[in-house]
Parts: structure tokens; sequence; C-alpha cells
């Protein structure tokens, strides 16, 4: 007969990610999980698999839960340049019990040169975020608020990479005046024809 489990598998996966976040894949151990999930190590591999296996299930939670909060906080918003810009504030400014940073900008920065699983994850995972950035540019341009001479495919390219970009820097600086100058001028590009 099957134990039951005694903690919550939703809730010590979000501790396993928040901690991936935190560290990195190489530098958390199975030691760090176990305690930082307040779980028994034999739990961690009933429950999720290796390290490995607990990782990919973190990062593909990592990607839901922001892949949610667009859609419910950045699709609804009318203007695509309001749209853009709390994008990349929510990304950039997040609360201070988040690590800063993104964990699948850190993981494409620390992993994706050596694991093929995970770097084909990374890949798709950008590719849906370029794909939000060109649907709200297709609306601003539906909308008439931005022009229609602009090459909306470049421009989502352009504003992809200015957020990956600012996701690496919330990491290395706490200055959110230049976070907020860079995320300014991004949205200003749209006025230019790429």
């Amino acid at each position: 007969m099957a134990r039951h489990k005694e903690f919550d598998e939703a809730k010590v996966l979000r501790k396993a990610m928040v901690l991936f976040w935190r560290n990195g894949y190489e530098k958390t151990s199975m030691q760090d999980l176990v305690d930082n999930m307040n779980i028994h190590r034999r739990s961690i591999y009933d429950t999720f698999g290796d390290k490995q296996t607990l990782f990919l299930r973190a990062l593909q939670l990592f990607e839901e839960t922001l892949g949610k909060r667009m859609e419910e906080q950045i699709k609804p918003i009318n203007s695509v340049k309001l749209a853009i810009k709390k994008l990349f504030e929510m990304v950039v400014f997040s609360d201070e019990e988040k690590p800063p940073g993104c964990l699948i900008v850190n993981t494409a920065v620390e992993l994706t040169l050596h694991d093929q699983e995970v770097a084909d994850r990374i890949s798709k995972s950008f590719s849906k975020t370029e794909s939000f950035i060109f649907e709200l540019l297709l609306q601003g341009q539906i909308s008439g608020e931005i022009s229609d001479q602009l090459d909306i495919e470049k421009s989502s390219q352009f504003i992809h990479n200015s957020l990956i970009g600012l996701r690496v820097l919330a990491k290395t600086t706490k200055d959110k005046e230049k976070l907020q100058n860079i995320i300014d001028s991004t949205i200003a590009a749209l006025e230019y024809h790429f």
C-alpha cells in the first residue's frame, strides 16, 4: 500500500523553483533542495525524480506562472505601449521576495550550451514570449496606436531582446531609474520604423 504524502506537492515544487531561480541549477545541491523543500530526499526522488527532472518541472512551473500573469495582467490592457511597458515592469521590478532576474533567462545563460533538452525548452519559451509581443504590436496596428509602416516582426524581435537584456541587468543593479530609462527608450522605439 502506497504511503500518503505528508506535503503539498505544489508548494514544495514552488520552493524548489525559487531555490533554482536564486542559485541556478549547478549551485543547487540535492541537500539544498531537501533543506529548502523541507521534505526527505527519498520523497523528492519518489515524487519528482532526479535533480534534472525536478528542475525541468520547476522551470515549467515558472513558465506557466509567467504565462498566466502575462495573459491576466498584460493582454487586457488596451494600449499596446502601456501593455509592453507593464510587461517590462512586471518582469524587471518584481517584489522583494522573488530573486532578481528571470529563471528562464538565467537558465539560458547557465545551461543551454550544455543541455540540449533545456536549450529546446528555453527556445520554445523565448518564441512564445516573442509571439506574445508580436500579437500586442499587431493589435496596436489594428487600433491605429502604432504605425502600419512599423515592421512588427522585427520590432517584436527587438523588444524581446530588450526584455531579455533587462532581465539580466536586473540581476546586477538596483538602479530602478536606469532600468526605467531603458524601458522608456524601448517603448519610444515604436515610433520609428524598423
